[in-house]
Protein backbone atom coordinates (compact mmCIF):
# COMPACT_ATOMS: atom_id res chain seq x y z
CA UNK A 1 0.00 0.00 0.00
CA UNK A 2 2.79 2.54 1.08
CA UNK A 3 4.59 1.46 -2.08
CA UNK A 4 1.40 2.64 -4.04
CA UNK A 5 1.07 6.16 -2.34
CA UNK A 6 5.20 6.72 -3.04
CA UNK A 7 4.77 5.78 -6.50
CA UNK A 8 3.80 8.91 -8.52
CA UNK A 9 2.70 7.11 -11.72
CA UNK A 10 0.02 5.50 -9.92
CA UNK A 11 -3.26 7.02 -10.68
CA UNK A 12 -6.82 6.98 -10.17
CA UNK A 13 -7.98 7.91 -13.69
CA UNK A 14 -6.12 7.55 -16.82
CA UNK A 15 -5.38 10.19 -18.82
CA UNK A 16 -5.54 8.49 -22.42
CA UNK A 17 -1.79 9.10 -24.01
CA UNK A 18 -0.56 10.89 -26.72
CA UNK A 19 -0.40 8.46 -29.82
CA UNK A 20 3.31 7.57 -30.22
CA UNK A 21 3.68 4.92 -33.36
CA UNK A 22 6.59 2.52 -32.43
CA UNK A 23 8.69 1.46 -34.94
CA UNK A 24 9.07 -2.57 -35.57
CA UNK A 25 12.73 -2.18 -33.25
CA UNK A 26 11.11 -0.54 -30.53
CA UNK A 27 8.26 -3.31 -30.31
CA UNK A 28 10.81 -6.01 -30.34
CA UNK A 29 13.06 -4.58 -27.98
CA UNK A 30 9.82 -3.52 -25.71
CA UNK A 31 8.62 -7.62 -26.30
CA UNK A 32 11.93 -8.66 -25.37
CA UNK A 33 11.94 -6.65 -22.09
CA UNK A 34 8.94 -7.83 -20.76
CA UNK A 35 9.42 -11.77 -21.57
CA UNK A 36 12.77 -11.67 -19.41
CA UNK A 37 10.93 -9.98 -17.33
CA UNK A 38 7.59 -12.49 -16.95
CA UNK A 39 10.25 -15.17 -17.05
CA UNK A 40 12.29 -14.04 -14.07
CA UNK A 41 8.50 -14.13 -12.01
CA UNK A 42 7.53 -10.43 -12.42
CA UNK A 43 4.19 -9.41 -12.61
CA UNK A 44 3.21 -7.55 -15.37
CA UNK A 45 2.57 -4.40 -14.31
CA UNK A 46 6.27 -4.30 -12.06
CA UNK A 47 7.89 -5.19 -15.15
CA UNK A 48 6.38 -2.29 -17.39
CA UNK A 49 7.30 -0.31 -13.97
CA UNK A 50 11.29 -1.56 -14.62
CA UNK A 51 11.61 -1.60 -18.24
CA UNK A 52 13.57 1.58 -17.90
CA UNK A 53 14.44 2.78 -21.30
CA UNK A 54 15.01 6.37 -20.42
CA UNK A 55 18.47 6.33 -21.45
CA UNK A 56 18.06 4.61 -24.91
CA UNK A 57 14.70 5.89 -26.08
CA UNK A 58 12.58 8.31 -24.95
CA UNK A 59 9.64 7.48 -27.19
CA UNK A 60 9.52 3.75 -26.08
CA UNK A 61 9.95 4.75 -22.35
CA UNK A 62 7.00 7.20 -22.36
CA UNK A 63 4.90 4.54 -24.08
CA UNK A 64 6.05 1.99 -21.17
CA UNK A 65 5.28 4.92 -18.52
CA UNK A 66 1.32 5.03 -20.34
CA UNK A 67 1.14 0.98 -20.40
CA UNK A 68 2.19 1.02 -16.63
CA UNK A 69 -0.68 3.30 -15.53
CA UNK A 70 -3.33 1.50 -18.30
CA UNK A 71 -2.36 -1.86 -16.10
CA UNK A 72 -1.81 -0.56 -12.38
CA UNK A 73 -5.91 0.42 -13.02
CA UNK A 74 -6.70 -3.42 -13.35
CA UNK A 75 -6.72 -4.00 -17.45
CA UNK A 76 -4.09 -6.48 -18.94
CA UNK A 77 -1.18 -5.87 -21.24
CA UNK A 78 -3.15 -6.24 -24.26
CA UNK A 79 -5.50 -3.59 -23.64
CA UNK A 80 -3.01 -1.22 -22.32
CA UNK A 81 -0.92 -1.84 -25.07
CA UNK A 82 -4.14 -1.05 -27.32
CA UNK A 83 -4.97 2.11 -25.90
CA UNK A 84 -1.57 3.23 -26.18
CA UNK A 85 -2.23 3.31 -29.95
CA UNK A 86 1.47 3.05 -30.43
CA UNK A 87 1.49 -1.26 -30.85
CA UNK A 88 0.87 -2.56 -34.38
CA UNK A 89 -2.72 -4.46 -34.23
CA UNK A 90 -0.71 -7.85 -35.13
CA UNK A 91 1.13 -7.59 -31.38
CA UNK A 92 -1.79 -6.70 -29.69
CA UNK A 93 -4.01 -9.59 -30.74
CA UNK A 94 -0.91 -11.50 -29.98
CA UNK A 95 -0.54 -10.70 -26.36
CA UNK A 96 -4.28 -11.40 -25.99
CA UNK A 97 -4.11 -14.52 -27.59
CA UNK A 98 -0.82 -15.14 -25.02
CA UNK A 99 -2.74 -13.85 -21.86
CA UNK A 100 -5.92 -15.79 -22.78
CA UNK A 101 -3.47 -19.51 -23.60
CA UNK A 102 -1.43 -18.80 -20.31
CA UNK A 103 1.67 -18.70 -23.22
CA UNK A 104 1.94 -14.98 -22.27
CA UNK A 105 5.95 -15.09 -22.25
CA UNK A 106 6.43 -17.18 -25.26
CA UNK A 107 4.32 -15.13 -27.08
CA UNK A 108 6.41 -12.20 -26.26
CA UNK A 109 9.54 -14.42 -26.89
CA UNK A 110 8.16 -14.74 -30.56
CA UNK A 111 6.84 -11.29 -31.76
CA UNK A 112 10.34 -10.35 -30.31
CA UNK A 113 11.80 -12.67 -33.30
CA UNK A 114 9.29 -11.00 -35.27
CA UNK A 115 9.43 -7.54 -35.28
CA UNK A 116 13.41 -7.92 -35.46
CA UNK A 117 12.97 -9.70 -38.51
CA UNK A 118 10.63 -6.80 -39.66
CA UNK A 119 13.34 -4.01 -38.44
CA UNK A 120 16.08 -5.45 -40.33
CA UNK A 121 13.22 -6.26 -43.62
CA UNK A 122 12.88 -2.07 -43.49
CA UNK A 123 16.83 -1.58 -42.98
CA UNK A 124 17.24 -3.23 -46.10
CA UNK A 125 14.53 -1.30 -47.82
CA UNK A 126 16.15 1.65 -46.85
CA UNK A 127 19.54 0.84 -48.01
CA UNK A 128 18.32 -0.67 -51.08
CA UNK A 129 17.00 2.93 -52.16
CA UNK A 130 19.79 4.73 -50.07
CA UNK A 131 22.78 3.77 -51.83
CA UNK A 132 21.24 5.04 -55.40
CA UNK A 133 20.01 8.53 -53.72
CA UNK A 134 23.75 8.95 -52.40
CA UNK A 135 25.32 8.28 -55.69
CA UNK A 136 22.41 10.46 -57.82
CA UNK A 137 22.88 13.12 -55.53
CA UNK A 138 27.01 12.82 -56.32
CA UNK A 139 26.40 12.43 -59.98
CA UNK A 140 23.81 15.30 -59.55
CA UNK A 141 26.46 17.94 -58.46
CA UNK A 142 28.43 16.48 -60.77
CA UNK A 143 26.67 17.21 -63.86
CA UNK A 144 25.54 20.63 -62.57
CA UNK A 145 29.05 21.61 -62.19
CA UNK A 146 29.83 20.41 -65.87
CA UNK A 147 26.84 22.31 -67.18
CA UNK A 148 26.90 25.54 -65.06
CA UNK A 149 30.53 25.93 -65.29
CA UNK A 150 32.53 24.44 -67.66
CA UNK A 151 30.38 24.33 -70.58
CA UNK A 152 30.00 28.73 -70.46
CA UNK A 153 33.56 28.90 -70.52
CA UNK A 154 33.49 26.71 -73.51
CA UNK A 155 30.63 28.69 -75.42
CA UNK A 156 32.07 32.19 -74.58
CA UNK A 157 35.10 30.73 -76.51
CA UNK A 158 33.01 29.81 -79.54
CA UNK A 159 31.20 32.92 -79.34
CA UNK A 160 34.34 35.03 -79.73
CA UNK A 161 35.47 32.75 -82.70
CA UNK A 162 31.60 32.55 -84.19
CA UNK A 163 33.05 33.29 -87.62
CA UNK A 164 35.45 30.95 -87.55
CA UNK A 165 32.74 28.04 -87.20
CA UNK A 166 30.86 26.13 -89.32
CA UNK A 167 27.11 25.09 -89.37
CA UNK A 168 27.85 21.56 -87.93
CA UNK A 169 30.17 22.67 -85.17
CA UNK A 170 27.52 25.38 -84.19
CA UNK A 171 25.28 22.72 -84.41
CA UNK A 172 27.45 20.70 -82.35
CA UNK A 173 27.85 23.56 -79.82
CA UNK A 174 24.30 22.70 -79.37
CA UNK A 175 23.63 19.49 -79.27
CA UNK A 176 26.42 19.44 -75.89
CA UNK A 177 24.25 22.21 -74.29
CA UNK A 178 20.71 20.17 -74.95
CA UNK A 179 22.91 16.88 -73.68
CA UNK A 180 24.46 18.18 -70.39
CA UNK A 181 20.68 19.86 -69.60
CA UNK A 182 18.90 16.49 -70.33
CA UNK A 183 21.36 14.55 -68.07
CA UNK A 184 21.24 17.05 -65.80
CA UNK A 185 17.36 17.20 -65.55
CA UNK A 186 17.40 13.18 -65.26
CA UNK A 187 19.80 13.16 -62.61
CA UNK A 188 17.87 15.66 -60.74
CA UNK A 189 14.57 13.69 -61.38
CA UNK A 190 16.42 10.82 -60.16
CA UNK A 191 18.36 11.96 -57.17
CA UNK A 192 14.93 13.63 -55.77
CA UNK A 193 12.90 10.36 -56.31
CA UNK A 194 15.05 8.50 -54.44
CA UNK A 195 15.76 10.89 -51.21
CA UNK A 196 11.85 11.34 -51.06
CA UNK A 197 11.86 7.28 -50.82
CA UNK A 198 14.60 7.41 -48.19
CA UNK A 199 12.63 9.82 -46.05
CA UNK A 200 9.44 8.10 -46.56
CA UNK A 201 11.18 4.36 -45.21
CA UNK A 202 11.43 6.34 -41.83
CA UNK A 203 7.69 5.32 -41.57
CA UNK A 204 5.55 2.25 -41.88
CA UNK A 205 3.29 3.82 -44.03
CA UNK A 206 6.18 4.94 -45.95
CA UNK A 207 7.63 1.20 -46.28
CA UNK A 208 4.92 -0.36 -47.15
CA UNK A 209 4.25 1.80 -49.70
CA UNK A 210 7.89 1.12 -51.10
CA UNK A 211 7.93 -2.20 -50.64
CA UNK A 212 5.00 -2.27 -52.86
CA UNK A 213 6.98 -0.78 -55.49
CA UNK A 214 9.96 -3.29 -54.88
CA UNK A 215 7.51 -5.59 -55.60
CA UNK A 216 6.96 -4.24 -59.36
CA UNK A 217 10.38 -3.67 -60.12
CA UNK A 218 12.40 -6.61 -62.26
CA UNK A 219 15.42 -6.15 -60.26
CA UNK A 220 13.87 -6.54 -56.59
CA UNK A 221 10.69 -8.36 -57.65
CA UNK A 222 11.86 -12.01 -56.45
CA UNK A 223 13.91 -10.41 -53.21
CA UNK A 224 10.21 -8.52 -52.08
CA UNK A 225 9.28 -12.46 -52.43
CA UNK A 226 11.52 -13.68 -49.94
CA UNK A 227 10.73 -10.80 -47.53
CA UNK A 228 7.31 -11.69 -48.02
CA UNK A 229 7.47 -15.28 -47.52
CA UNK A 230 9.70 -14.39 -44.09
CA UNK A 231 7.41 -12.45 -42.67
CA UNK A 232 4.91 -14.81 -43.23
CA UNK A 233 6.67 -17.86 -42.34
CA UNK A 234 7.11 -15.98 -38.63
CA UNK A 235 3.69 -14.37 -37.95
CA UNK A 236 2.65 -18.59 -38.89
CA UNK A 237 5.58 -19.50 -36.40
CA UNK A 238 3.92 -17.34 -33.39
CA UNK A 239 0.18 -17.57 -33.93
CA UNK A 240 1.18 -21.94 -33.38
CA UNK A 241 2.89 -21.19 -30.73
CA UNK A 242 1.24 -19.00 -29.01
CA UNK A 243 -1.73 -22.15 -29.07
CA UNK A 244 -4.32 -21.23 -31.56
CA UNK A 245 -5.23 -24.27 -33.55
CA UNK A 246 -3.99 -24.69 -37.37
CA UNK A 247 -6.79 -22.93 -39.13
CA UNK A 248 -6.87 -19.51 -37.22
CA UNK A 249 -3.25 -19.41 -37.44
CA UNK A 250 -2.86 -19.29 -41.32
CA UNK A 251 -5.97 -17.00 -41.69
CA UNK A 252 -4.74 -14.32 -39.05
CA UNK A 253 -0.85 -14.84 -40.39
CA UNK A 254 -2.94 -13.97 -43.98
CA UNK A 255 -3.62 -10.63 -42.56
CA UNK A 256 -0.01 -10.04 -42.14
CA UNK A 257 1.07 -10.14 -46.08
CA UNK A 258 0.25 -8.06 -49.12
CA UNK A 259 2.23 -9.53 -51.44
CA UNK A 260 -0.07 -10.84 -53.96
CA UNK A 261 1.59 -13.77 -55.12
CA UNK A 262 2.34 -14.98 -51.54
CA UNK A 263 -1.45 -14.19 -50.44
CA UNK A 264 -2.84 -15.76 -52.69
CA UNK A 265 -1.33 -19.10 -52.20
CA UNK A 266 -1.36 -18.73 -48.62
CA UNK A 267 -5.37 -18.24 -48.57
CA UNK A 268 -5.15 -21.10 -51.99
CA UNK A 269 -3.92 -23.27 -48.65
CA UNK A 270 -6.55 -22.08 -46.59
CA UNK A 271 -8.94 -23.29 -48.50
CA UNK A 272 -7.00 -26.61 -48.66
CA UNK A 273 -7.66 -26.99 -45.00
CA UNK A 274 -11.23 -26.04 -44.81
CA UNK A 275 -11.93 -28.12 -47.79
CA UNK A 276 -13.94 -31.23 -45.69
CA UNK A 277 -13.11 -33.65 -48.94
CA UNK A 278 -9.63 -32.91 -48.64
CA UNK A 279 -8.87 -32.45 -44.85
CA UNK A 280 -5.52 -31.42 -45.53
CA UNK A 281 -3.22 -30.36 -42.34
CA UNK A 282 -1.83 -27.20 -42.09
CA UNK A 283 2.30 -28.21 -43.18
CA UNK A 284 0.13 -30.20 -46.42
CA UNK A 285 -2.26 -27.52 -47.49
CA UNK A 286 1.14 -25.29 -47.29
CA UNK A 287 2.98 -28.03 -49.23
CA UNK A 288 -0.30 -28.38 -51.85
CA UNK A 289 -0.34 -24.91 -52.45
CA UNK A 290 3.07 -24.48 -53.80
CA UNK A 291 3.74 -21.67 -51.21
CA UNK A 292 7.35 -22.56 -50.98
CA UNK A 293 10.01 -24.46 -52.66
CA UNK A 294 9.52 -28.49 -52.09
CA UNK A 295 12.66 -29.13 -49.93
CA UNK A 296 10.92 -26.89 -47.57
CA UNK A 297 7.83 -27.64 -47.17
CA UNK A 298 9.08 -31.46 -46.82
CA UNK A 299 10.75 -30.01 -44.30
CA UNK A 300 7.93 -28.29 -42.42
CA UNK A 301 6.19 -31.32 -43.08
CA UNK A 302 8.59 -33.74 -40.86
CA UNK A 303 8.37 -31.42 -37.95
CA UNK A 304 4.79 -31.09 -38.02
CA UNK A 305 5.29 -34.74 -37.60
CA UNK A 306 7.70 -34.46 -34.73
CA UNK A 307 5.98 -31.94 -33.00
CA UNK A 308 8.14 -29.02 -33.71
CA UNK A 309 6.22 -27.07 -36.54
CA UNK A 310 6.45 -23.40 -35.14
CA UNK A 311 10.44 -24.04 -34.95
CA UNK A 312 10.37 -25.24 -38.38
CA UNK A 313 8.97 -21.74 -39.45
CA UNK A 314 10.69 -19.99 -37.76
CA UNK A 315 14.20 -21.25 -38.97
CA UNK A 316 12.60 -21.43 -42.59
CA UNK A 317 11.23 -17.62 -41.85
CA UNK A 318 15.26 -16.73 -41.03
CA UNK A 319 16.43 -18.22 -44.09
CA UNK A 320 13.92 -16.86 -46.75
CA UNK A 321 14.82 -13.73 -45.40
CA UNK A 322 18.64 -14.69 -45.56
CA UNK A 323 17.94 -14.84 -49.28
CA UNK A 324 16.06 -12.02 -49.54
CA UNK A 325 18.88 -10.00 -47.87
CA UNK A 326 21.57 -11.54 -50.45
CA UNK A 327 19.51 -10.72 -53.42
CA UNK A 328 19.28 -6.98 -52.35
CA UNK A 329 23.12 -7.24 -51.62
CA UNK A 330 23.51 -7.97 -55.02
CA UNK A 331 21.42 -5.50 -56.71
CA UNK A 332 23.07 -2.80 -54.51
CA UNK A 333 26.26 -3.78 -55.96
CA UNK A 334 25.29 -3.77 -59.34
CA UNK A 335 23.31 -0.30 -59.23
CA UNK A 336 26.81 1.32 -58.57
CA UNK A 337 29.00 0.28 -61.73
CA UNK A 338 25.72 1.02 -63.18
CA UNK A 339 25.11 4.53 -61.89
CA UNK A 340 29.03 5.07 -62.67
CA UNK A 341 28.29 4.28 -66.18
CA UNK A 342 25.64 6.48 -67.06
CA UNK A 343 27.73 9.15 -65.04
CA UNK A 344 30.59 8.58 -67.19
CA UNK A 345 28.44 8.68 -70.48
CA UNK A 346 26.43 11.76 -69.96
CA UNK A 347 29.54 13.76 -68.75
CA UNK A 348 31.85 12.48 -71.35
CA UNK A 349 29.06 12.68 -74.38
CA UNK A 350 28.71 16.16 -73.04
CA UNK A 351 32.31 17.41 -73.25
CA UNK A 352 33.12 15.47 -75.99
CA UNK A 353 30.61 17.14 -78.27
CA UNK A 354 31.66 20.95 -77.01
CA UNK A 355 35.80 19.57 -78.09
CA UNK A 356 35.02 18.67 -81.66
CA UNK A 357 35.01 22.18 -82.63
CA UNK A 358 38.01 23.20 -80.81
CA UNK A 359 39.49 20.39 -82.26
CA UNK A 360 38.05 21.77 -86.01
CA UNK A 361 39.71 24.91 -84.86
CA UNK A 362 42.79 23.59 -83.71
CA UNK A 363 43.33 21.39 -86.84
CA UNK A 364 42.38 24.54 -89.33
CA UNK A 365 45.10 26.78 -87.44
CA UNK A 366 47.83 23.85 -87.79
Amino acid sequence: MDNELKDPRRTEAVTPPTPTRLTSADVSVFCEGMAMMLAAGIQVDEALSLLDVRRGNARLSSVCDAAYRIVSNGQGLAAAMEQTKAFPRHAVDMVAIGERTGRLEQTLRRLMLYYDEESRVFSKVRTAVGYPAALLCVMAVIIAFTVWVVLPVFVDVYESLAGSLTAGSSASIAASIAIGWVALAVTIIGAALTVAAVIASRTPRGNASLIKLLERLPLTRNAMEKLALSRFALALSTYISSGVNDDVALSESIQTVEHPRIRARAELALQFMQDPERGLGLSAALAESNLMDALYSRMLIIGARTGSAENVLAGLGETFFNEATDSIDRVIDSVEPLLAALLTVAVGATLLAIMLPLIGIMGSIG
